[in-house]
């Protein structure tokens, strides 16, 4: 089983609880990921994100073909970071980090993303021909508006 890792670095203009208010609401995220990646939000998710949260999504990340996706907050930390991981979904494991830092010229947001596929030496095929290259165009996307709406 390989582990893959993302990693993003980015510093926006925002204040720290400007960023935390964008970053932790996954409300945005149609708004900073590609249109193929569309997130329908599932469960009720409140104004603060809190440890123990669980977030349901339904999302049309590969082909277009429907996938339920169970995330639960498992770590936060408000204004810093904040961590969520899969219970149930298309990988076999995935953490994401997000994590803010205050800077002289705005906020640092790292996002810091482990995972592993699911099949094995299939899930390894899938991941060298399709998968990979979906989560680097998510991120490059992200970074791509962030730079545009908050350089």
């Amino acid at each position: 089983m390989k582990i893959h890792q993302l990693y993003r670095q980015q510093t926006v203009n925002l204040s720290v609880e400007e960023a935390w208010k964008f970053f932790s609401s996954p409300y945005f995220l149609n708004e900073i990921t590609p249109d193929f990646f569309h997130v329908e939000i599932e469960s009720k998710v409140p104004d603060e994100i809190y440890a123990g949260l669980l977030i349901s999504y339904r999302m049309k990340a590969v082909f277009g073909y429907p996938m339920d996706w169970l995330s639960e907050v498992s770590q936060c930390q408000t204004h810093q970071y904040f961590i969520y991981q899969q219970q149930e979904g298309p990988f076999k494991f995935w953490s994401h980090e997000v994590r803010l830092t205050a800077t002289p010229t705005g906020t640092q947001v790292e996002d810091i993303v482990f995972y592993t596929m699911p099949g094995w030496l299939f899930g390894e095929l899938l991941h060298t021909l399709i998968i990979g290259k979906r989560l680097q165009a998510i991120f490059d996307t992200r970074q791509a508006y962030l730079q545009q709406r908050w350089a």
